[in-house]
């Protein structure tokens, strides 16, 4: 998640209303472009559902149930009066009904989420009244479970995105965009829990540490800088502007034992041709190891699709909106496609299947 100070009149006009099942229309934004092998011909991306306030961090359940954050920032999302600040919310979408209740709320803040092999939803929980942990919930009972909730007694800044990989361990990262809360982590960084429950930190050098995503023949970590330069951006004062770091699609070497090695930069966004980029956001990878990356491009918003090596194959335009995630459906539906952006679910049938973990 990547808000900018310019986006705050955006996002107050977009408060208060209640979510919204709508009928399964075009979203109205640019037809697809790219490798046919990637766009289906004549494929146009549909909008589902119009939540409260910023959809975020959207997976999908083993019986393609779609689930996604809604992020409540409580400086600016209130409750109908505009008195109360919200708590966070998971939505939850059947793609049988087209219908969509809310699942959990308040939500800890979380932000991504991501199935395991069993079955369970975990959340990454961020700041701003959040929980700032790594959760589990037990999807037959409701329960909830602490994953990590500190690094060597020190609490999380917000946690942000999650993957998972073919041993059990889940990675995820930590960076810090909103909240009142005191930082005190040495820094912004990946982490991953092993199997037996140890916390690991795997990557310092990450930047501003975002989108993560193991590849599906698991030799790769690829995770995203999206640094905007301050740790609460709610707090920007009109016209104040911050300077922005690293905003960057990289990749690391994974070892058998979950380790991170051999940086490199597949993209540096600060280099596009055309330098208004918020930066890119979250990624999931489909069978083939290729990324599709939703990108907060100011000039071209949309998901950008890329082969394992950072060659663009593909461009699924957000018309106007900044996407925030993406993720592909299960089983039959293994190429539906999955976006938020601004405060909505849409899908897209693609050309290429999602992975899922075996």
């Amino acid at each position: 998640m990547r808000v900018r100070n310019r986006w705050l009149c955006l996002l107050m006009g977009a408060f208060g209303a209640a979510g919204t099942a709508l009928a399964q229309t075009d979203a109205g934004f640019p037809a697809p472009t790219g490798s046919p092998s990637v766009i289906v011909s004549g494929a146009k991306v549909e909008k589902l559902f119009e939540a409260d306030c910023f959809s975020e961090g959207v997976s999908v359940a083993p019986d393609n149930t779609v689930y996604f954050s809604d992020i409540t920032f409580t400086k600016f999302c209130k409750d109908p009066t505009g008195k109360l600040p919200m708590g966070g919310h998971i939505w939850r979408y059947d793609p049988r009904t087209g219908q969509a209740s809310i699942f959990r709320s308040p939500s800890g803040m979380s932000n991504g989420t991501k199935f395991d092999r069993d079955g369970n939803m975990l959340v990454a929980m961020g700041a701003d009244f959040g929980l700032r942990m790594l959760a589990k919930i037990d999807m037959k009972t409701g329960r909830s479970m602490i994953v990590a909730g500190h690094y060597r007694g020190k609490p999380f800044n917000a946690l942000n995105d999650i993957s998972i990989d073919e041993q059990g361990g889940i990675y995820f990262t930590d960076p810090r965009y909103l909240g009142h809360e005191p930082v005190m982590a040495d820094g912004y960084a990946a982490y991953r829990v092993a199997p037996d429950g140890t916390v690991q930190r795997v990557a310092l050098d990450c930047g501003k540490c975002n989108g993560i995503v193991v590849s599906p023949d698991q030799k790769r970590v690829y995770i995203v800088s999206n640094d905007n330069g301050m740790f609460a951006f709610e707090n920007l004062g009109e016209g104040e502007k911050t300077l922005s770091g690293h905003h960057l699609l990289q990749v690391w070497d994974r070892a058998p034992d979950g380790s991170l090695s051999n940086r490199r930069v597949l993209k540096d966004y600060a280099k596009d041709r055309n330098p208004a980029c918020s930066g890119p956001d979250g990624l999931v990878a489909d069978v083939e190891g290729n990324l599709w990356v939703a990108e907060r491009c100011e000039h071209r918003p949309g998901i950008a699709v890329y082969s394992p090596d950072g060659k663009e194959l593909a461009f699924i335009s957000t018309g106007k909106e900044m996407p925030t995630n993406v993720a592909f459906g299960r089983g039959s539906l293994d190429t539906t496609l999955y976006i938020t952006s601004g405060k909505s679910l849409y899908r897209l049938k693609v050309g290429k299947k999602g992975y899922q973990l075996p």
